[in-house]
């Protein structure tokens, strides 16, 4: 059951413009529905300060910035079991292992010849 601070960092990001209305729903209903056995805490960067996964998506043609998605580390099992629903192919459980074990940098990098879309991911 996710937590009334996890629940406010979701409208937080609603009220930021940073998901829509229906992405909250979906993170939401994610973290409800969690049933997984409790995972150790993901350890802070230095000092112990919040860390991010983030994704970029941009246009391999023009280099413009399609989208930008910034998620606190507490929230991206939520994220992921949201994106394992668009993109199957990606391995989600060998990603959530290593994010657990603490790797750092651009984690995910895939340029899609079909669409010109290049999607990366970093945690930082």
């Amino acid at each position: 059951m996710a937590s009334s601070e996890e629940r406010l960092k979701i409208l937080k990001m609603v009220e930021e413009g940073k998901i829509t209305a229906e992405e909250a729903a979906r993170l939401l209903a994610a973290l409800s529905q969690s049933r997984k056995p409790e995972r150790k805490p993901i350890p802070g960067g230095p000092g112990g300060s919040t860390r991010w996964l983030r994704l970029r998506v941009t246009d391999s043609l023009t280099g413009k910035t399609k989208a930008t998605v910034n998620l606190p580390m507490g929230l991206v099992d939520a994220g992921l079991k949201i994106a394992s629903q668009y993109a199957p192919d990606i391995a989600y459980d060998d990603l959530a292992a290593a994010i657990q074990e603490g790797i750092e940098g651009k984690i995910i990098d895939i340029v899609d010849e079909e669409d010109g879309d290049h999607v990366e991911i970093f945690i930082e």
